[in-house]
């Protein structure tokens, strides 16, 4: 099908198929406007590496991870969207309709709704792979309550890394952050929080050198960056708080975004290109929620909803 030029025309286009991509799809496939999703590498997004999603309405007993992704598509596609495993590889702005290059082919579109999401920032250390989803994490409020009366390291010295830390002395016996730097980013409230908290311990000027453990992380070997000391810290639960990057290399040069690599959308979630919409964690750096994204995602299809009627009327 790829291959045949204007059989890929499409009304609404979106890339990526996590909670923002599939919710879209849902309302503009509801709208009667036929999306097509483009899934990328990880099909339901983040969320889908999630054990357990406790947080999301609905779900009093928690609901899988890959779970709450299959009934997203499941919900979307019952209403007509169509669900493509196919990747986008570049994109053309410059005029409408646009033009998206993926991996088998090539779409037309006269809308497009991104949200290819963000990927946290890996230590690229021995052992830190291996052991992701056991007991490595990336989210402290997915992961948390697992740790219950466990000793847990927290790994990054930004807000993020203090916030997620104080999160989790709710459920773990002990909180060690582990900080490259001997002072820490984050805000002087977070800091003040940090310092007083029983449960907190900092190791400073060290970074996390592998993670060790055969099934599960059993310890880490830390390295002092000052004196290149190394010693052997025994903990159940790693989490690695060092930023996160969006997946907008794409939209460089072509859409407007901050000095991170997040799109720029305003309240309606339209990017600096008519017609263009973005929702989820390529244009979210704060809530970064399932719940959140989600209603992005629906909110950017109601927008291009509107705008293609406009277009048409």
């Amino acid at each position: 099908m790829n291959s045949n030029g204007n059989s890929n025309h499409v009304k609404v286009l979106v890339l990526g198929a996590g909670p923002a991509g599939l919710s879209a799809a849902l309302y503009a496939a509801r709208a009667e406007l036929a999306p097509v999703v483009l899934t990328g590498t990880q099909l339901g997004g983040q969320a889908a590496l999630t054990f357990t999603i406790e947080n999301y309405p609905g779900f009093p007993e928690g609901v899988g991870g890959a779970q709450l992704g299959e009934l997203f598509q499941k919900q979307a596609e019952h209403f007509g969207a169509k669900v493509e495993y196919d990747t986008a590889s570049e994109v053309d702005l410059s005029q409408r309709p646009f033009r998206v290059k993926t991996d088998s082919g090539e779409y037309t579109a006269d809308s497009i709704i991104i949200s290819t999401g963000a990927d946290p920032n890996k230590l690229k250390v021995p052992g830190e792979e291996k052991l992701t989803g056991r007991g490595v994490s990336y989210c402290a409020t997915c992961d948390g309550w697992f740790f219950k009366d466990k000793k847990v390291v927290i790994v990054g010295g930004g807000d993020s890394a203090l916030e997620e830390g104080l999160f989790i002395t709710r459920y773990a016996s002990s909180v060690t952050i582990i900080h490259r730097r001997e002072e820490f980013r984050a805000g002087p409230l977070l800091q003040k929080r940090v310092s007083e908290h029983p449960k907190v311990n900092v190791i400073w000027n060290t970074v996390v050198a592998e993670v060790l453990g055969q099934e599960k992380v059993e310890a880490v070997r830390l390295k002092n960056v000052k004196t290149n000391e190394e010693t052997i810290f025994e903990t159940d639960g790693v989490f690695i708080f060092i930023g996160h990057t969006p997946n907008t290399q794409m939209f460089k040069g072509q859409l407007e975004m901050d000095s991170l690599g997040y799109l720029r959308v305003n309240d309606k979630m339209e990017t600096s290109v008519e017609g263009v919409y973005a929702g989820g964690e390529a244009a979210d750096s704060h809530f970064r929620q399932v719940v959140t994204s989600a209603g992005m995602g629906a909110a950017a299809a109601i927008q291009a909803t509107h705008f293609l009627e406009a277009k048409s009327g």
